[in-house]
């Protein structure tokens, strides 16, 4: 991989968090019951994170020399508690599968400080993932 193609990596990375920022929003809005009053502050939790990570991989990809995407891929419009987690737990376990790919590619490049940025991404995703698995019960 060169450095192009992992700009470009970190350009549908960016995409993605563009994608939980708009899914968990909407999420958090439309959730209802008390059954997930607790898992709605999570969301807002993970929001916040999401955030940060969208503003990590855009300060990335402007240090590598690119440019960061403003392409929101399309948001699947669940408002139900069960579906919307469920879509949740998807998003982010793809999420975590390409931080993995992400911070072994920069430690291939040669790029340790890249890597280092990434690490953070990692393990919160790592985290929501787990999150977000308990409270579907699994």
């Amino acid at each position: 991989m060169d450095t192009s193609t992992f700009l470009e990596r970190l350009n549908e990375d960016l995409a993605t968090e563009y994608q939980s920022i708009v899914q968990y929003t909407q999420h958090i809005a439309t959730i209802k019951g008390p059954e997930y009053h607790s898992i709605t502050e999570e969301l807002d939790r993970h929001l916040a994170q999401e955030l940060q990570h969208a503003k990590i991989l855009a300060q990335q990809i402007d240090f590598l020399g690119g440019t960061p995407t403003v392409t929101v891929p399309g948001v699947p419009d669940v408002t139900d508690g069960a579906s919307a987690l469920k879509a949740d737990v998807e998003l982010e376990r793809r999420q975590l599968d390409r931080y993995r790919q992400r911070v072994m590619d920069a430690t291939d490049l040669g790029l340790p400080d890249v890597a280092e940025a990434l690490r953070p991404l990692l393990q919160q995703t790592q985290d929501h993932v787990r999150e977000l698995e308990d409270a579907l019960g699994g």
